[in-house]
């Protein structure tokens, strides 16, 4: 092995010494190199082969590649880019391709592998990556797109992209992002041979061959595709993205209407179809009328005709498809416009009239998730409407008695509008929930209290809600009630505090901690009058400790972390657009590899040229995730979390073993 090792070092010589005959490297900088390279070769030559040395040795060398990009742009020479980049590219791709077929489940180190030869290599390794690739991972529909993107976008190749769109098919006969993408294609490559077709007719340039039969111009084949796609996969979701695709492209006018046509035909009773077609009055112009004076006031009625023409179209849905899921996206449409920045009071005022007169539509028929009324509440709130929100709240918990989600919204309402019955709507909320999801709802009633500056209130508060919440649901508010002891009352409260609680488990480590903190802090402070007190005090500790039950500080309370599905509704203009762009694909091609630790070898100066390790494959997190025992003889093998005080640990163990 050691031979076969000189030798791949004795192969970078050439290219050393032109970078030191350049002036671009230094002596001592060369030797550092070989130095490095004779590690990192007996890294990955070695018998047991770890995944982070190959990605170790791709991310020195490309570092080395953006470093002597910098310089020579540095001191303008750019010459003998053979004899010195050619060499280490190719070598880094020898690399990538040994770790690639060494872990070729390894989808991410895949697409580094494409990241860098797009950046440094040509199309001709990037044609073999991806048929290997392929070979491996045929079973993932986002990677045959990738490759057929590829073709049609920098090779210019339309057949290829097409060839790879039905070898997808094959695999995949069901997929709608591929159906959507191939039908994206052909519409695409319609256009580009209608704009050909448009410069050769001003040139007057006799085309010859290359001329194109008229089906293919007008998007026939696209046609096709959207026709064979229908009848496999029937979903007016799926009908309404090919619809949109299409118009994207202006030649495409009569397929637009075949389409829009058969989503009204064969989707009737779908509110997907009647939401897509109540939008479109939104971006359909009314006919013609006066000029007025004001450019904004034009505009602003102009879009509250067309707000008017949605509003309608959604009227008769509800009616046609009376259904929950209609409700819903009539309620979705009018809170979107409703949040939409406008200087016009009077369009503002219709919105809210429109939203809430929908919202009492729909509480009536009792045809409203519980989502949407806390989304209602929570931006009516925003917009300072109290009264509004506070009436939407109130319906909800009138129909979701049993969420405390909804009580949670319905008591912001109230702690914002300042109101008088707090406390009885506390009382209201834990007459119907069951105590073991009312955590949120005490932490908010405490902070509330605290604020107010009800000292009394706030500390029966804590108690009830200690003595109230079951078993280590209680264990955050023990913590809280510690914290505000102290910061009301001093060390005095907050030891008196402790000791109240000496017999009610369970705790926390971080108890325990935030008291000695504590002890700490008042001993700094006067360090010979309490430390008897201290003494005690640690003395509970430890007697508590030994039976104290761990509980993690961060593991969510009950009824916390459901609020990921509420999305609010972001403000943006009048004139935004949601259209989707072409090829909107999620490539994760981006990735970076790991910085290199700091050797002893030289002192490099690289990190204060290279600004961002771009090209980079992997980042530090992947590295680490890769890193086994063997790498990392010293991890500990002890299970992770708070550790329980042992007072065993203080003793030395018997001299005759058990």
């Amino acid at each position: 092995m050691a031979e076969v090792i000189q030798e791949r070092v004795e192969d970078r010589l050439p290219e050393l010494q032109q970078l030191e005959r350049t002036g671009l490297f230094s002596h001592a900088e060369i030797k550092a190199i070989i130095r490095k390279a004779l590690e990192l070769e007996y890294r990955i030559q070695r018998r047991s082969l770890l995944k982070d040395d190959f990605i170790r040795y791709v991310q020195y060398e490309i570092h080395l590649l953006d470093l002597i990009e910098k310089r020579r742009a540095r001191v303008g020479y750019t010459f003998k880019k053979d004899e010195i980049e050619d060499p280490i590219i190719h070598r880094i791709q020898s690399v990538f391709r040994r770790a690639s077929i060494k872990w070729k489940d390894d989808v991410r180190l895949w697409l580094s592998f494409i990241a860098f030869c797009r950046k440094w290599a040509s199309n001709v390794h990037l044609s073999k990556i991806f048929s290997s690739l392929l070979a491996f991972h045929s079973n993932k529909p986002g990677l045959w797109i990738l490759a057929a993107k590829w073709e049609l976008e920098d090779r210019f190749s339309s057949e290829s992209a097409r060839q790879l769109f039905l070898r997808a098919l094959r695999f995949h006969p069901r997929c709608p992002k591929l159906y959507e993408e191939y039908f994206r294609m052909e519409l695409m490559h319609a256009e580009k041979l209608r704009k050909e077709k448009q410069e050769f007719e001003k040139a007057n340039m006799d085309v010859g061959n290359l001329e194109h039969a008229e089906e293919i111009l007008t998007g026939e084949l696209a046609r096709i595709i959207y026709k064979n796609s229908t009848s496999v996969i029937k979903s007016a979701k799926f009908h309404v993205s090919l619809l949109s695709i299409a118009r994207l492209f202006d030649f495409a006018k009569d397929l637009q209407r075949e389409i829009y046509n058969d989503l009204k035909a064969l989707h009737a009773d779908d509110p997907v179809t009647w939401d897509y077609v109540a939008r479109q009055e939104l971006v359909i112009e009314s006919q013609p009328v006066e000029e007025l004076p004001a450019a904004k006031q034009a505009k602003a009625k102009e879009v509250g005709r067309r707000e008017e023409r949605c509003c309608a179209v959604y009227e008769e849905a509800v009616k046609t498809v009376p259904t929950e899921a209609m409700w819903k996206c009539y309620m979705n449409f009018c809170m979107e416009r409703f949040t939409k920045k406008t200087s016009s009071r009077l369009l503002r005022k219709k919105r809210l009239e429109r939203t809430m007169v929908a919202f009492w539509k729909a509480h009536e028929l009792k045809l409203l998730p519980e989502l949407q009324y806390r989304q209602l509440s929570k931006l009516l709130l925003h917009r300072q409407l109290l009264k509004e929100s506070l009436e939407v709240a109130d319906a909800g918990v009138k129909l979701f008695k049993k969420s405390v989600e909804m009580w949670q919204v319905k008591l912001e309402a109230l702690i914002t509008s300042e109101s008088h019955e707090m406390s009885k709507g506390f009382e209201q909320a834990f007459e119907y929930l069951k105590p073991q999801i009312c955590l949120p709802l005490w932490l908010t009633w405490a902070q509330w209290s605290e604020d107010a500056g009800k000292q009394e209130e706030t500390e029966a508060i804590y108690k009830r809600a200690i003595f109230g919440l079951p078993g280590a649901d209680s264990v955050p508010v023990k913590e809280m009630y510690l914290n505000w002891a102290y910061r009301s009352g001093g060390y005095k409260k907050a030891r008196d505090v402790f000791k109240s609680l000496q017999e009610n488990r369970p705790f926390s480590v971080d108890f325990f901690r935030k008291m000695i903190q504590f002890e700490k802090e008042q001993t700094a402070f006067a360090p010979a009058d309490h430390s008897s007190q201290e003494k005690a005090t640690e003395n509970a500790t430890d007697r508590l400790a030994n039976g104290a039950q761990s509980i993690p500080h961060d593991s969510p309370a009950h009824g916390e972390g459901t609020h990921c599905e509420e999305e609010g509704f972001a403000e943006d203009d009048e004139d935004s657009d949601g259209e989707p762009s072409p090829w909107e694909l999620s490539e994760g091609m981006s990735g970076c590899l790991p910085k290199e630790q700091a050797g002893d070898l030289f002192h490099e100066d690289w990190d204060l040229e290279l600004k961002a390790d771009q090209g980079n494959p992997y980042d530090a997190d992947d590295i680490q995730g890769c890193l086994s025992q063997e790498v990392r003889p010293w991890v500990c093998c002890a299970p992770q979390g708070d550790m329980i005080y042992d007072p065993s640990w203080h003793h030395p163990p018997p001299l005759i073993p058990h």
